[in-house]
C-alpha cells in the first residue's frame, strides 16, 4: 500500500508546477498577507499556511503545493488503515488506496493547496479513529478524533455537517454508547473552543460564511442539484466507482461489517443533506474512505458478482489510475493545450495559464499613467483572484497594491483616501463611475472572451475621485 500512495504522491510531485497558480492559492497568499482569526469564505489555517510556505521559500510554486501531496499519500495510507481495521489482507489495503489515491476528486485536490486537501484527510482520519474505536473500545481515539476535527475547523466548517449527521446515525442504528464516551465529548469541548476567535469574528462581521453557503448554492456549479449524483459518480473514479458503490451495500448488509454500519447511513445522510441543500459533490467525498475500504474488503474476499471481481483487478486498476490521471491532472504540454479547445472546457485550466496574460495589462496600463501619478495608483479589481495575482505578481512589475469588493477581499480594507488613479480590472466598471470625473479603457488581457474570466478581461483607468474611498467602501463589498 505504500507503493500505491506513493505513485499517487510521485504524479502529483511531476506535475505540480504546471501550469501555474489556482485562483484560490492567490487569495490564499493574498489573505496571509492580512492575517486575521476568520474570512469571510474560510477560517484562518489556509491563509496562515500559503503565509508560512511563502515566507520561507520566496513564492516557491512547488513547496506550496508540496503539502497537499503529503495530505494525499497519508490519506491513502489512512485509508488503507481502515481496511486493516475491517479485516482486510495486504491486496484489499492496496485497492483501497489505488481507489483514495487515484480517484480524481482527490487527485485534484491534492494538485493545489486547496480546503479540500486538509478535508479529505482530516475527514478519511476521523472515520479511521471511529472503525477504530469500534473494534478496540480505546476512548483516547476518540479524543484524537476531536483533535482532528479541531484542525478541521480551522480550515473548513464542512466537519460540523459528518458529525451532526454521524450523531442521528449512532442514535439510530448504534453503537449508541459511543456518544455516552467522556472523551469524545472532550474533544468536542476542544473543537468549540479552537473555533471560538473564528466564531466571534464572524459573529462581528455578520455571519458571511452563512452568506457565502448560499451563493455558493445559487452558483449551480457542475449543474447545481441535477448534476449532483452525476458528478458524484466521475470524483469516485469508474472502477473504483464500483468499489464505493459495493462498500456501501455491503456496510448496509453484511453481518461482518454491522458494527459499521453507521457509517454507510452517514454517506447516505450526507448526500441527502448537501443535495437538498445545494452543496457541491465534492463536500461529501471525505466520507468515501469507509466505503471504498468496505468494498476492497469484500472483493478480496471473494465476494460480489463476477463481473465486479474482474473489475477490482489490477491491470483495471492500474488502467484505471492512468485514465484518472490524464483527466484531472495538467499532463498536456502547454502548447498543445493552448491550441486545443481544452481550455475552453477547463477554465480551471485557463485560469492557472492566464495570469500573464492579465499582468501584462495591468502593467500597459500602469505604464499609461504619468511617473507621479504611479506612486500614488491602485488597483481595484473585479474578482478576488485578480486581485490575488496582482498582489502575488505585481511587485516584479513594480505594479500598484490590489484591492477588491470581492469576497474575503473586500475585509482587507479599501485604498487610501489620498491614493490617486485607479486601475480597474473588470467588465463591471460601471458600479465605480459614478465616483470618477474621467475613465477610459487602456487595456485588455489576450485571449479571446469565453475561455477563462482572465482572458479578455479590460483594464480601465479611473481618475478624479469625488468620494472618498471611505464613503464608497463600506456598500462596494460583494460575495457574488
Amino acid at each position: 500500500m505504500g507503493a500505491v500512495a506513493g505513485a499517487a504522491g510521485l504524479a502529483l510531485l511531476l506535475v505540480s508546477t504546471r501550469y501555474g497558480f489556482q485562483g484560490d492559492e492567490l487569495y490564499f497568499l493574498g489573505a496571509g498577507q492580512h492575517l486575521d482569526w476568520g474570512y469571510a469564505d474560510q477560517p484562518v489555517l489556509l491563509p496562515l499556511l500559503a503565509h508560512g510556505i511563502d515566507a520561507v521559500t520566496g513564492g516557491s510554486l512547488f513547496a506550496l503545493r508540496l503539502l497537499p501531496v503529503l495530505l494525499t499519500v497519508a490519506g491513502a495510507l489512512v485509508a488503507a488503515l481502515i481496511a486493516r481495521e475491517f479485516g482486510g489482507e495486504r491486496r484489499a489495503q492496496v485497492l483501497t488506496a489505488a481507489a483514495y489515491g487515484f480517484a480524481p476528486a482527490v487527485l485534484i485536490s491534492g494538485h493545489a493547496l486547496s480546503t479540500m486537501a486538509l478535508d479529505l484527510f482530516l475527514w478519511t482520519a476521523v472515520n479511521w479513529l471511529l472503525i477504530r474505536w469500534v473494534r478496540t473500545r480505546e476512548d483516547r481515539l476518540l479524543l484524537y478524533a476531536g483533535l482532528a476535527t479541531a484542525l478541521a475547523l480551522q480550515g473548513k466548517y464542512l466537519i460540523v455537517g459528518f458529525w451532526a449527521v454521524l450523531a442521528v446515525c449512532l442514535f439510530v442504528v448504534g453503537p449508541r454508547d459511543l456518544l455516552r464516551r467522556k472523551a469524545l465529548w472532550l474533544g468536542a469541548a476542544v473543537a468549540a473552543v479552537t473555533s471560538l476567535p473564528g466564531l466571534i469574528w464572524q459573529a462581528r462581521n455578520d455571519w458571511p460564511q452563512l452568506e457565502m453557503s448560499q451563493v455558493l448554492a445559487d452558483e449551480g456549479i457542475l449543474g447545481g442539484r441535477a448534476g449532483f449524483l452525476p458528478y458524484l459518480i466521475v470524483l469516485s473514479g469508474g472502477v473504483f466507482t464500483v468499489v464505493l458503490v459495493y462498500g456501501l451495500i455491503r456496510l448496509l448488509r453484511s453481518p461482518q461489517l454491522a458494527p459499521y454500519r453507521f457509517l454507510a447511513w452517514t454517506f447516505l445522510g450526507l448526500t441527502a443533506v448537501f443535495l437538498v441543500t445545494g452543496g457541491r459533490p465534492a463536500y461529501v467525498v471525505g466520507a468515501f474512505a469507509p466505503l471504498w475500504a468496505a468494498g476492497a474488503v469484500e472483493l478480496a474476499r471473494g465476494g460480489g458478482a463476477r463481473w465486479w471481481r474482474w473489475l477490482a483487478t489490477w491491470p483495471v486498476v492500474a488502467l484505471t489510475a492512468l485514465v484518472c490521471v490524464a483527466l484531472s491532472l495538467p499532463v498536456y504540454p502547454v502548447s498543445q493545450v493552448t491550441k486545443t479547445e481544452q481550455p475552453k472546457n477547463n477554465p480551471m485550466t485557463a485560469e492557472t495559464l492566464r495570469w500573464p496574460h492579465l499582468i501584462d495589462a495591468v502593467d500597459k496600463a500602469n505604464k499609461a499613467l504619468p511617473a507621479a501619478e504611479r506612486k500614488r495608483a491602485v488597483v481595484v479589481t473585479q474578482y478576488y483572484q485578480e486581485a490575488g495575482a496582482v498582489d502575488h505578481f505585481g511587485p516584479d512589475r513594480d505594479l500598484p497594491p490590489a484591492y477588491s469588493g470581492h469576497r474575503g477581499y473586500w475585509y482587507f480594507g479599501a485604498p487610501a483616501d489620498s491614493s490617486g488613479p485607479v486601475l480597474y480590472v473588470g467588465s463591471d466598471v460601471a458600479k465605480l463611475k459614478p465616483y470618477f470625473t474621467k475613465v477610459r479603457k487602456a487595456a485588455t488581457a489576450a485571449g479571446g472572451p469565453g475561455e477563462s474570466f482572465v482572458d479578455g478581461v479590460p483594464v480601465w483607468i479611473l481618475e478624479g475621485r469625488t468620494t472618498p474611498w471611505s464613503t464608497i467602501w463600506p456598500d462596494y463589498g460583494h460575495l457574488s
